[in-house]
């Protein structure tokens, strides 16, 4: 009863040091009620109207920034194997070798994660015809672009050397994949082959021949330069560690299915 005592008392102190908060408030939400009444209906309603606007506005920025784009883009030149590699990446397959795309190829996979199996993501891939005719179709796909996957043919690369590297040349250079700093895997396909040459052999050329490339298009006048961006550092030599955007390079087969490296760098693109 001692006990029971002594509590009734904490009690009665406690609720006589919260009376004058009491007090307070009410005197505070006596005087905003009556401030409230002083405005006219129309300038109320008005802000009232501009508070949700401005709330809906910030939720549907915070929703944007948060909606990451699951669209990844495989091009190249001509023969390089890019179609090849789009049915593997959709369903394993390879269609018999050698198909020639006229069209965008376009498809939506379940992409698993290699350290989780039980994370998938759906994934938007697009296959762009390698003919010079139909690249403008990539303008249409690169600004909702998560990466890039630019295919090689390591078997017949030196011949396309400098093609291959003036279209990437072009590429890295676009308004829309340097501000969005969308990644760049540069795949040096059909690595099945004993013939075929190394990444590392890859990259060193087309760093050597972007590097001529950067050279000879800087000595052109400005009016004739359609890139939007130069790429490199002034008088150094050019290497892809230099871009505004991360550029990597790795090897796979379409034919026998070795795009493991091709899946993991699509997964760190589109991964929550």
């Amino acid at each position: 009863m001692e006990g029971l005592e002594q509590w009734k008392d904490q009690l009665e102190q406690l609720k006589s040091q919260l009376e004058p908060w009491k007090n307070q408030l009410e005197k505070c939400l006596h005087e905003a009620i009556e401030y409230l009444n002083q405005i006219p209906p129309v300038q109320l309603y008005a802000a009232i109207a501009v508070l949700l606007i401005s709330t809906l506005l910030l939720l549907s920025i915070r929703l944007f920034k948060c909606a990451k784009s699951n669209t990844i883009i495989l091009t190249g030149l001509s023969g390089s194997g890019k179609t090849v590699l789009f049915y593997q990446l959709r369903d394993g397959s390879v269609h018999q070798g050698t198909i020639t795309s006229m069209e965008p190829n376009e498809s939506t996979i379940m992409l698993n994660s290699d350290s989780n199996k039980r994370k998938s993501k759906p994934v938007h891939i697009v296959d762009i015809p390698g003919h010079s005719r139909l690249r403008p179709k990539l303008d249409e796909f690169l600004p909702r672009a998560a990466g890039i996957v630019f295919v090689v043919d390591s078997l017949e690369f030196l011949p396309n050397c400098r093609l291959a590297s003036e279209y990437l040349y072009d590429i890295l250079t676009k308004a829309s994949v340097v501000k969005k700093k969308i990644p760049v895997l540069i795949c040096c396909n059909k690595n099945d082959k004993v013939t075929a040459h190394t990444k590392e052999f890859i990259r060193k050329q087309m760093e050597k021949e972007i590097d001529k490339l950067r050279a000879s298009r800087s000595a052109i006048s400005a009016a004739d330069i359609s890139n939007d961006f130069t790429l490199g550092v002034p008088e150094e030599p050019f290497t892809f560690s230099q871009c505004r955007n991360k550029v990597t390079v790795a090897e796979s087969s379409g034919l026998t299915g070795e795009v493991g490296q091709v899946e993991q760098f699509i997964w760190e693109c589109v991964k929550p």
